[in-house]
This record gives structure tokens, C-alpha cells and sequence, in this order.
């Protein structure tokens, strides 16, 4: 990832979205050649001149203080995932241990926590890794979505699938919203690992292959989906609305932990219940 050409953008897409109305700033003149804010308004927010402001904008300010950032970050009104974006592009990643130089090392899923997912057969659950990759599920996971053991390996991928897999993309009642929220999340998780290829391959594959994600993509937009629900439309028990918890490893946070639940005694649970394969009977 080229994170300076990545900060300039990402500033850029941040002032084209806050008019100055919006910002407090009164509106002089007549039409505005740009979207939302000017340079030398967000820097006149920030406290900061206008020629410090473009050198940071360009990739060009590379002793900036945190207090700048900070000022920057509260003249954008930028929320938390989006704040901790910024720095990252500002500071660049924690730098990875020693030795670990080139592509990270595929991932594994330990065999404990692929019993946690067994152990889960009425919850729909799955572990995702870097790039969201599906690493582990349960069978009510597949049965939910498709038969992920039907696809390769490097299919086996969020991104991927809601993009380029119309079964995956149809399940969701708001497809749309669904490609939103994973591409914006996508971009936050690139943001952790600049020097991993691995992400800029995806986003150059499906760059190729989705006028959508090249549209979505192109917006900047970045946050952290830890929490929420989504309608499902599943073929064989119609709609089912589920709650997601997403539950970060605390020894290897490049792993997450996704859960799906309904609310009891609701018509989703029912339907949930339908698709859950039968329990093994004692002998």
C-alpha cells in the first residue's frame, strides 16, 4: 500500500463530504469548484496554515505532531475507527516483529477454537483471518450461506464472495448496505497490514471484476463492524434476522471470532432451528 498516496486520498475524501455549513464556516461567493470543504478551510479549522495542511494532504509532513493529527481528525469529525484510520496512514502500522519481512505466513485456525465452533451447533459462527478470508465454520454457518467446502481455498473470502458469488450476495434482504459495511471494513483492515500484498491483489481482482466495489472503494469510507444484525432471504426458510458479535482473539488479533443470533421465541429463531442439522443421537 502506497500510504502516502493513501492519506492524501483519504483527507480528500473526508473534506468533499463536510460542507462548510456543516462545519460551522459561512458559505462566500457562488458556486464552489469542489465538494465540501477547501484546503485552506480545513486547515483554518484545524489551527493550522493552509501550506502545513497541504504538505500533510500530500504525504509531505512527516514530523506532524499528534496534536495536529488530532486537530485535523476533530475539524473532519471523524468517528473513532476513522480517527485510528487516519493515524495509521499518518504513522504507519506497528511495525512487525523482527524476521517477519514479506507476505505473512498463512494463517491456522488452533484446534480448540474449531471445537468452540462444534460445540455451537444451533449458533451460526465462523472464524474470519486477514483480507476476510473464512478461515473455520460450523455447519449452520454453510447451511446459512453455501457450502463453503465446494469452493477452493482462495475463494473462501468475504470480499469475494458477497462481490462475485450471486448466491452469497443474495442472501442479504439489503445488499447494498451489506457490500457498504464490508468494503468500508475491508479498508480499516488494510490499514493494519500496509506491507501485506495480499490486500492490494484482492482489491486489484475484484477492482477488475465489480463496477460496485471499484465505485465503493473509491469513497474511502472505513469502519469497524463489531457489532449489529442482518436479514437474511434464505431459499428454504425465508427471512431470517440475525445479531452478529464480533469477537476479536485477544493472543492473535488478526483472527475474529463471528457469532449470529435471534431473538428468542421470534420467527427467525424458528427458521434458524429449521436449518440447524439434527443433534447425533447417543447409542
Amino acid at each position: 500500500m502506497d500510504r502516502k498516496a493513501e492519506l492524501g486520498a483519504f483527507l480528500r475524501s473526508r473534506r468533499a463530504r463536510l460542507s462548510p455549513e456543516e462545519a460551522g464556516l459561512p458559505r462566500f461567493g457562488g458556486r464552489r469548484r469542489v465538494p465540501g470543504l477547501r484546503r485552506e478551510e480545513l486547515a483554518r479549522l484545524a489551527g493550522v496554515s493552509t501550506d502545513y495542511y497541504v504538505r500533510l494532504e500530500q504525504g509531505r509532513a512527516d514530523n506532524v505532531s499528534d496534536e495536529v493529527v488530532a486537530a485535523v481528525a476533530a475539524a473532519l469529525r471523524l468517528d473513532g475507527p476513522e480517527r485510528a484510520h487516519l493515524h495509521r496512514l499518518v504513522r504507519g502500522a506497528p511495525a512487525r516483529p523482527a524476521g517477519s519481512a514479506g507476505p505473512a505466513a498463512p494463517q491456522t485456525v488452533r484446534p480448540g477454537l474449531r471445537r468452540l465452533l462444534e460445540s455451537m451447533p444451533g449458533t451460526p459462527a465462523c472464524v474470519l483471518g486477514r483480507r476476510t478470508d473464512i478461515l473455520a465454520w460450523n455447519p449452520l454457518y454453510a447451511a446459512l450461506f453455501t457450502d463453503l467446502d465446494a469452493l477452493p481455498a482462495e475463494r473462501r473470502n468475504k470480499l469475494w464472495l458477497l462481490f462475485t458469488h450471486p448466491q452469497w450476495r443474495d442472501r442479504f434482504a439489503d445488499p447494498e448496505a451489506k457490500a457498504a459495511c464490508l468494503t468500508s471494513f475491508f479498508r480499516l483492515e488494510r490499514g493494519r497490514h500496509p506491507d501485506d500484498p495480499g490486500y492490494d491483489a484482492l482489491v486489484a481482482e475484484l477492482s477488475a471484476q465489480s463496477p460496485r466495489f471499484r465505485a465503493l472503494w473509491a469513497e474511502h469510507e472505513v469502519c469497524d463492524s463489531t457489532h449489529g444484525s442482518w436479514t437474511l432471504r434464505h431459499p428454504a426458510v425465508g427471512e431470517v434476522t440475525l445479531a452478529y458479535e464480533t469477537l476479536r482473539l485477544p493472543d492473535d488479533p488478526d483472527q475474529l471470532l463471528i457469532t449470529y443470533t435471534t431473538e428468542p421465541a421470534s420467527p427467525s429463531e424458528s427458521a434458524l432451528r429449521a436449518l440447524a442439522p439434527p443433534l447425533p443421537v447417543d447409542a
